[in-house]
């Protein structure tokens, strides 16, 4: 790899990464709004509103930065950078097509996209922290302790499905894929999914973020850009979440035609569990903490460890 490929795909994910979350974001504007039988945005740029996140975002940045007096300024105006960051560098990980189409091919990218997608928490339990606001600290502290009931599982799941592939570089994993891991790996699939969206705080696990109870948590006391930052992070988690989980369940660039359009594929897969994703904010309420925490450990680890025997089982039936 010479050094202009590297800049290629360096600056392609940097496009990807801009761009993505505003399509889901804009997605979410209008799917929401027919679920729930209105039109949502139709003016801002014409046709059907599409250009309603560029306008918000130029809203966003004219609003004045505030910095609460008492807050840890530094940490504080750190902590939206720290959230949003990580999803960067994990697309740059994740294969979109056969043969190399990937921004960096990792061996043990596996590890690597599981490790960075939790410093994003991070993020948001400076912001908690640094905020000198009794909501933000609150929210904080319920989004460190679901990081830690949703990582388990979700890590649980992931290793079911290197354990299938033998190996945890993503590409090597798609290039073992057969069709029948569908059904194999379909519960790993379901924790895997269910605790991603738990580490997005995503309805209905947005108890760190309740509006009606705690004013948005650790974002409370953010305006302008730093606010619409966490916005966009919360958009691209969610493209990375619904590209893994196509990548590692569903098979990713697999599908007929896979050497011309298998990127085709990918982001069909990704979309479609982007959708999932919307329609579920629009179904599901917000579950109280206790049921949120008695979902991870009651429901979806047992899960997990049922899916990691099942792959174990047959991986030595079949070797």
């Amino acid at each position: 790899m010479n050094l202009l490929d590297t800049v290629l795909r360096c600056v392609a994910t940097l496009v990807v990464f801009l761009l993505f979350p505003l399509v889901i974001g804009q997605t979410e504007h209008k799917v929401m709004a027919h679920m729930q039988g209105r039109l949502g945005p139709m003016y801002a740029g014409g046709f059907h509103g599409w250009a309603q996140l560029v306008a918000d975002g130029v809203k966003f940045a004219q609003k004045e930065d505030v910095v609460p007096a008492g807050a840890d300024r530094r940490i504080f105006q750190l902590a939206p950078a720290v959230s949003l960051l990580p999803y960067l560098f994990v697309l740059l990980a994740i294969p979109v097509g056969p043969d190399g189409f990937v921004g960096q091919a990792i061996d043990a990218g596996l590890f690597f996209v599981l490790a960075v997608m939790g410093v994003g928490v991070i993020g948001k339990l400076m912001a908690g922290w640094a905020s000198a606001n009794k909501f933000s600290l609150l929210g904080g502290l319920r989004t460190a302790a679901q990081l830690m009931s949703y990582e388990l599982p979700m890590v649980l799941a992931a290793a079911s499905v290197a354990m299938a592939a033998g190996t945890l570089s993503l590409p090597g994993i798609l290039d073992a894929w057969q069709w029948y891991w569908l059904p194999w790996q379909i519960i790993g699939a379901f924790v895997f999914f269910t605790a991603g969206l738990a580490e997005l705080q995503r309805p209905p696990f947005d108890m760190p973020v309740a509006d009606s109870e705690i004013i948005f948590g650790a974002y409370t006391e953010y305006t302008g850009l730093r606010f619409a930052l966490f916005l966009l992070s919360e958009y691209a988690g969610i493209l990375v979440v619904s590209a893994l989980t196509a990548v590692l369940f569903l098979g990713g660039w697999h599908g007929p035609m896979a050497d011309q359009l298998g990127w085709l594929w990918m982001l069909l897969k990704t979309f479609a569990l982007a959708f999932v994703v919307i329609w579920l904010r629009v179904t599901y309420p917000r579950l109280r903490e206790d049921q949120l925490m008695r979902f991870a450990w009651v429901g979806l680890i047992p899960l997990a460890l049922v899916q990691l025997a099942l792959t174990g089982i047959i991986k030595v039936a079949i070797s």
